[in-house]
């Protein structure tokens, strides 16, 4: 072969050598970033077109891909959208997807790694892939007890399994239909889009773990662990004045009733919900025992990061006035439902903090368990012997205090009011319980409860709500 002639073949082998480079480099590095593209509509087709696999309450799906004949191949379908919403969310080709739809959109599209397997064997054998199942922790009879007894009230319901973590109910109001925006109709779902983000009640808000609002009075169980972990009983005395003058201010924080005395036992204090007095207590625990308790109990951490939760907050460096209106649950102080349930939880389950989940296992087409959730304990909030206390005091609430509307017969029922006041705003309604049989904690918020703030109360329009969860379990 003479010069020219091998020159240009290395030439020619060089250049086929920078194609396929520059071939590999674009599959294996740029194939995300081209999937991911808005504008390639192509990779979207195909993935809205794709048989997703069930979301599962129980036995029964109540989300779905049913056959259809148009460019796409198949519907996501929702029974009782409007009721699951806050936990499934949509998928939707215009607007992406929400809740368990988007956190788990590679084990329904089939698409995950622990699913590779499953593509070969469709591939070989010709085979359209499926996607995988996801089983919840969700129990139906209690998601509609909650949902039912909530109404159109706006708020949020939740309720855990404490020993595990499970997430046994998860409701909002008001919530939406995901069908509406899962239609291939693609004006259709616009349409519901712009009217569902242009409405004031805000239907797509999930108030029970995105929403974080002042907890009132339930706040009172975080102040009364950490006065157990620092030493102080359930008899142990405290100030009880009709109102006390917050240190540099003018302003006086009174009580909405008589506390029983001028000098109470921390068990009455919690009894009646005794603002001055759980006011005496935070200062003289001071902020960061208040802090450090609260974080114990989850504050300023995320849970369920399938539906994106934020984290429940305690102030940082409040002045004296400041952390006595904390230790009542105002002031700088928000939590989620979910956080709350938690605080119940731990109370009930010795102390002992539970990760929340939703999601028990997720199932290959071919039934075989793709992975599989194993409980997991967060954090240790208080010692067993003080959470018995705590136990003590909280049924104390609902047998003689303000939680009698929570009583079910033959059931031990623990539990804690709230009414949050705020600015310009009808006051929060608060209750959060646990039981012992069944074994499941729950929070009820109702943002609105639609009368005269003055007539809105945690015992009254939350506690029952409360009650027909955990009766609806029994």
């Amino acid at each position: 072969m003479n010069g020219p002639i091998r020159r240009v073949s290395v030439v020619v082998l060089v250049m086929f050598l920078a194609l396929m480079a520059n071939a590999t480099f674009g599959y294996v590095f740029r194939t995300p970033t081209l999937a991911a593209d808005p504008a390639n509509r192509r990779v979207r087709d195909a993935a809205f077109g794709t048989d997703r696999g069930d979301i599962l309450v129980g036995n029964t799906a109540v989300v779905t891909s049913v056959p259809v004949d148009d460019r796409y191949g198949y519907q996501r379908t929702y029974a009782d959208g409007a009721l699951y919403a806050p936990v499934t969310g949509y998928y939707s080709f215009l607007y992406g997807g929400s809740g368990l739809e988007q956190y788990y959109n590679a084990q329904l599209s089939g698409t995950s790694d622990a699913q590779f397997l499953d593509r070969l064997v469709d591939l070989a054998s010709g085979r359209r892939p499926e996607g995988a199942t996801l089983e919840t922790t969700l129990d139906a009879a209690a998601q509609a007890a909650a949902a039912e007894a909530l109404g159109d009230r706006p708020g949020a319901v939740v309720a855990l399994d404490y020993t595990t973590g499970a997430v046994k109910a998860l409701v909002t109001s008001p919530s939406y239909d995901p069908g509406q925006l899962a239609t291939h109709d693609l004006d259709a779902s616009q349409a519901a889009w712009d009217a569902l983000t242009a409405d004031t009640a805000k239907p797509l808000s999930n108030r029970a773990v995105r929403e974080i609002y002042p907890p009132g009075s339930t706040f009172k169980l975080v102040v009364s662990a950490a006065a157990l972990e620092a030493g102080w009983t359930a008899d142990t005395m405290v100030d009880s004045p009709g109102s006390v003058q917050l240190p540099g201010s003018t302003a006086q924080l009174a009580n909405a009733g008589s506390c029983g005395g001028d000098r109470i036992t921390l068990k009455q204090a919690l009894t009646v919900s005794c603002n001055t007095a759980f006011a005496n207590i935070g200062a003289s625990l001071g902020d960061d025992a208040l802090r450090t308790q609260a974080q114990k109990f989850g504050f300023g951490s995320r849970q369920l990061p399938e539906l994106s939760g934020v984290a429940s907050r305690f102030p940082e460096n409040p002045d004296a006035a400041q952390t006595m209106m904390s230790s009542i649950g105002a002031f700088d102080v928000a939590a989620s439902p979910l956080q709350m349930a938690m605080v119940a939880g731990a109370i009930a389950n010795r102390g002992v903090v539970m990760e929340p989940y939703l999601v028990s296992s997720v199932r290959g087409a071919d039934l075989n368990v793709v992975s599989q959730h194993t409980p997991n304990q967060l954090s240790v909030a208080l010692s067993s012997s003080n959470a018995a206390v705590l136990q003590d005091m909280m049924v104390s609430v609902v047998q003689d205090g303000t939680g009698r509307r929570a009583q079910i017969s033959g059931v031990r029922v623990g539990g804690k009011t709230g009414t949050a006041v705020t600015d310009g705003r009808t006051p929060y309604a608060w209750f959060v319980a646990w039981a012992d049989n069944p074994t499941v904690a729950v929070a009820v918020f109702v943002q609105d409860a639609g009368v005269d703030g003055s007539d809105v109360s945690g015992g009254r329009y939350a506690a029952p709500v409360a009650r027909a969860v955990i009766e609806s379990m029994r």
